[in-house]
């Protein structure tokens, strides 16, 4: 008989999330994963970033109703019971379960990137020992297929962002049912709610998410000049501005956030940029990651002293797994608690 992988009530956790995170969230920190280049086309309503399931994706069931069949990227998945053993693949679905009350038994990382960021393990400190138990299955782009066999699991997540996802996903469907989102920080809400279709949560995602977005509407109102925001990344030799298609681009748009003119894009999630260029980066609030936590990688920049936010001291250095890497429900908390907490002081 197979070991039940934890699970807590899901919108309890929620609420608590919030306050964990902003502690976490002012030290320094991983790229915005499997970043393609999303098109202005996807888009949901007057938002860049879809709220909604994708048209024809998922599955008809109600919370809790099994057997289902969950249509998704890769095809269909007919999953005959609730699934207790769940391996993840690509970047930020470790934090979607958890946010859903379940422990993945493995998992992949990302390059540079900690399997389980620090800010999961601050956030759910009552899973700290099946955290620690989470086997490494290898690498999101290749990850090791017997690795991923041997933990038995009833259900694996994939996206299809930056890769074979045709020759990935029958692989890892020919071990266990497999459930395919599309991946990147523009679709991480779409994708949450067709992850948690797939664990018969989709409704409770849905309410999760109405109760953040509300959140973080109702926080933008009470702002009188908030003025814009910049978002500024260097991990090994690159250094990039995130648009509005980008994870922590959408928490900015659902605040209703204006951002610097050279920031304003949606036909990508990032620009890369020079050292000579650091001046795309400025805004009346910076929020800079820097993957490893050497901020000194920036702030030791020639030109980083002449930026007007760091003039202004509003240069506010962030956690870099969950602000540019992650692409999760309890990342995107932990965005909105510091820009909470930076903008309504």
């Amino acid at each position: 008989m197979k070991n039940r992988t934890p699970v807590r009530p899901f919108l309890a956790v929620s609420c608590v999330i919030s306050a964990v995170l902003v502690l976490g969230a002012c030290g320094g920190g991983s790229t915005e994963p499997e970043s393609a280049g999303p098109s202005t086309t996807n888009v949901s309503g007057e938002y860049v970033t879809p709220r909604t399931m994708p048209e024809g994706k998922g599955s008809t069931e109600d919370d809790g109703v099994f057997p289902r069949t969950v249509v998704h990227f890769q095809g269909e998945t007919k999953l005959d019971a609730e699934p207790e053993r769940v391996v993840v693949i690509s970047t930020g679905q470790a934090d979607a379960l958890l946010t859903l009350g379940v422990v993945p038994v493995g998992s992949t990382s990302g390059e540079g990137a900690e399997m389980i960021p620090q800010y999961l393990k601050d956030a759910f400190p009552e899973d700290a020992q099946a955290l620690d138990d989470v086997t490494s299955v290898g690498d999101r782009f290749a990850p090791d297929l017997e690795s991923v066999a041997n933990l038995d699991p009833d259900l694996i997540l994939m996206n299809t962002a930056g890769k074979d996802a045709g020759q990935m996903y029958a692989s890892l469907n020919a071990i266990a049912p497999t459930v395919a989102t599309q991946g990147t920080g523009l679709y991480w809400k779409q994708d949450l709610l067709l992850l948690a279709d797939s664990l018969g949560q989709r409704q409770s995602a849905e309410s999760w998410l109405d109760e953040y977005q509300t959140e973080a509407a109702t926080f933008g109102e009470s702002l009188s000049e908030p003025g814009n925001v910049s978002f500024l990344r260097l991990n090994s030799d690159r250094t990039r501005v995130f648009g509005v298609a980008s994870f922590s681009g959408s928490v900015a748009e659902d605040i209703g956030l204006a951002r610097p003119e050279s920031q304003t894009f949606t036909d990508e999630t990032s620009l890369d940029i020079s050292s000579e260029q650091l001046d795309l980066a400025d805004g009346d609030h910076l929020f800079y990651g820097v993957q490893g936590g050497d901020d000194s990688q920036l702030t030791g920049l020639p030109l980083w002293d002449s930026l007007a936010a760091v003039q202004a001291d509003t240069a506010v250095s962030v956690d870099d797994d969950t602000f540019y890497l992650n692409t999760g429900p309890t990342a995107a908390r932990g965005i909105l608690s510091t820009l909470q907490e930076t903008l309504g002081s």
